[in-house]
Order: C-alpha cells, then sequence, then structure tokens
C-alpha cells in the first residue's frame, strides 16, 4: 500500500539560490548512534566523528556550501547552511576564465547537498562494520527569513547538548 507523503520542501522554492537553511537529519528510528550527552557535555563516538567529519568534507567538495553552525547530536544533526555562489569566486577576481567557468558550476539543490551528507556518512559507517546504519528518509528545513531567527535557531543548535533530557528527540540508549 502506498502513502501519499506530506512534501518537506516548499512548493515553488529554488533551493539553488543563494539563501540560508536551518537543517535537521534523524537516524532511523531515532537510534542514539553517535554518541552521549554527559553532564550537558556532547561526546561523539566513532560514528559520530564520521558524521561530523564529512560535514566538514561537504563544504570542502561544494565551496558555495557554507556552514554556518553545525552540530552532531546523539540520534541527529543540526546545521545552519548556507548557499552561496560568492563563495565560490572569492579570491579569483583576477582570472577571467576561472570566473566564468565558475560562474556556470551546477549549484546542487539543499536536498541533493543533504543527500551526498547522508549517503558518505552511511558509507563510512558501514565500513567501521555498522552494516544496520540507517538516517531517516528525508529531512526538516527551515527557511532563514532575517537576523532574529538565524540568531535563535543558532543559539538552539549551540544549547543543545545542555538541554538534552528535554528536546523532542530525547531517546535514552
Amino acid at each position: 500500500m502506498l502513502h501519499n507523503r506530506k512534501a518537506n520542501r516548499m512548493k515553488g522554492f529554488d533551493y539553488s539560490k543563494n539563501h540560508l537553511y536551518f537543517v535537521t537529519s534523524c537516524v532511523k528510528n531515532m537510534n542514539c548512534c553517535f554518541g552521549e550527552v554527559v553532564d550537558k557535555k556532547l561526546i561523539l563516538n566513532e560514528y559520530g566523528k564520521i558524521a561530523n567529519t564529512q560535514w566538514q568534507w561537504l563544504v570542502v567538495q561544494y565551496p558555495y556550501a557554507v556552514s554556518n553552525q553545525f552540530l552532531v547530536m546523539p540520534n541527529h544533526i543540526h546545521a545552519l547552511i548556507e548557499i552561496n555562489r560568492k563563495a565560490i569566486i572569492a579570491g579569483t577576481e583576477r582570472d577571467l576564465s576561472l570566473q566564468q567557468h565558475l560562474h556556470q558550476t551546477k549549484i546542487k539543490l539543499l536536498s541533493e547537498l543533504m543527500g551526498a551528507y547522508k549517503t558518505t556518512v552511511s558509507k563510512q559507517i558501514y565500513l567501521l562494520g555498522y552494516a544496520k546504519f540507517q538516517w531517516q528518509q528525508s529531512f526538516h528545513d527551515h527557511i532563514v527569513r532575517d537576523e532574529n531567527a538565524y540568531k535563535n535557531m543558532a543559539n538552539y543548535i549551540i544549547n543543545n547538548p545542555a538541554k538534552w533530557n528535554g528536546d523532542k528527540f530525547y531517546k535514552m540508549g
């Protein structure tokens, strides 16, 4: 039986244009496989370190994907990620041919960036022997519309470990 899933992305919005997004992606069944929070401090295990390292890989691999804030929690990740085409051409003003090439660079949609991130995390975790690791399907995003919203979301990410026991994603074990 097929179920009609609610569309996660805003209809008609171009998710490849310059914009800032708050993103959350959860592990399937809210399995706490990335580490734990002890005394309000986040302690990442080897899988959590992979999730963190692969985020750094993502923003190097796709220089227009600018990480403003990122955090791996025991069973999910939060990020403030900006798609910024100007980040590609920073420092290349002197080389017109390079500028023209960079302007032709295909900018991935936010969903494609998240897909690349989740795929590389999964592959690295599988290589360590955790063959049953899975992300929940898709991810949640919120388009950041102003400075106040940005500050609230950044503070939420920063303070997430200290508030873990009351977090909606909290799950023992």
